[in-house]
């Protein structure tokens, strides 16, 4: 992803729909809630859009070509290729919670991860 915010990165005109149905979800609910509300009322509103995603999406872990025991879910997979993931935390977004999103695009053939 480009960092150099000349607003030159991948998959800007999709990145711009899922911020605006997080901010849309945002305004009508407010802080406070745990994270199952907030992928509820942002299913609606994709599904409003009538956006193509997948929710609790499965993905496993190759390692040397063996799948791990171990398995993780992307909250959603939207348009394919961009992975979202709801997180409901005050004070900023936890390192792990970051570490963890990221890791996800290392699992999966996603594009983008926000």
């Amino acid at each position: 992803m480009n960092t150099d915010f000349d607003g030159d990165f991948p998959l800007k005109e999709e990145t711009y729909r899922i911020i605006g149905i997080c901010m849309e979800v945002h305004r009508v609910l407010g802080h406070g809630f745990s994270e199952i509300v907030y992928k509820d009322a942002m299913e609606l509103e994709i599904k409003t859009k009538n956006i193509f995603f997948e929710r609790e999406k499965e993905f496993l872990i190759d390692y040397k070509g063996t799948i791990l025991n171990h398995i993780f879910f992307a909250g959603f997979i939207i348009e394919s290729n961009i992975i979202v993931e709801v997180k409901a935390a005050e004070g900023g977004m936890p390192d792990a919670n970051i570490a963890q999103t990221i890791n996800y695009l290392k699992a999966s053939d996603a594009r983008l991860v926000c």
